[in-house]
């Protein structure tokens, strides 16, 4: 077993040198050419085409290796994923745990941090936080309001007109934005290099879930106009 190289921990590998039987010395041969090899391998991952089975499986696997605390719980391979995590814990040094002293400096730091309102701040500025601005001052305010009167009471008019939104062709939310947003907060943890072909996983297991939850409804529904029919 080696020490993960942070070339390798960065393109999402590090499970390789956990379990290599190699000695573990830095900057040797068999470590450029696994991280050369790695390198296309990743390359060849994030150029392929996302509809390609094998490349979809490959994405997943790459996103579990490089992030196997997230994925422990896989029926699958999760006990790989719990025994990479203890390899990995194995080569860190053990770290002393704080005393009550310590936690009772922290807190005592913090209670001597002053905390800034920012909203107090800002409201400070204001010339006229005291008192009235002068009567020209209202006089102004007042001129630049506009107000246009109806019989259930009166409304601001608009700076500019507002156009009318068609919302005709919407299904209660955005599911491409929403995608977008979970997979960036779960690559938001993996490397550099993996943060896309993590991204594209997960965006891609999301729209595979939301087909079957649509493929399971539609049996259901079937299974009930079958039963009407009887």
């Amino acid at each position: 077993m080696a020490m993960p190289r942070r070339a390798m921990k960065d393109l999402g590998f590090q499970a390789c040198c956990l379990r290599c039987d190699a000695k573990d010395v830095a900057g040797s041969a068999r470590c450029r050419n696994c991280i050369s090899h790695h390198t296309k391998v990743r390359d060849q991952i994030a150029k392929a085409p996302q509809s390609d089975e094998l490349f979809q499986l490959a994405r997943e696997l790459l996103t579990m290796a490089a992030n196997p605390n997230r994925y422990d719980h896989d029926d699958v391979h999760g006990p790989a994923l719990i025994q990479q995590q203890r390899l990995a814990n194995s080569m860190t040094e053990a770290k002393e745990l704080p005393t009550s002293e310590d936690i009772e400096q922290i807190f005592a730091e913090q209670a001597q941090k002053k905390k800034e309102n920012i909203v107090q701040s800002v409201g400070n500025q204001n010339p006229w936080k005291d008192e009235l601005p002068p009567e020209e001052i209202l006089e102004q305010m007042a001129e630049s309001l506009e107000v246009e009167d109806f019989s259930h009471g009166a409304r601001t008019i608009p700076s500019r007109p507002i156009v009318a939104v068609d919302r005709s062709d919407r299904l209660g939310e955005d599911r491409k934005m929403s995608d977008k947003i979970v997979a960036e907060r779960v690559a938001s943890d993996a490397p550099e290099p993996l943060k896309e072909i993590v991204e594209s996983a997960t965006i891609a297991e999301r729209e595979r879930g939301r087909k079957e939850w649509e493929s399971a409804q539609s049996e259901v529904s079937d299974l009930l106009d079958d039963d009407l029919d009887l």
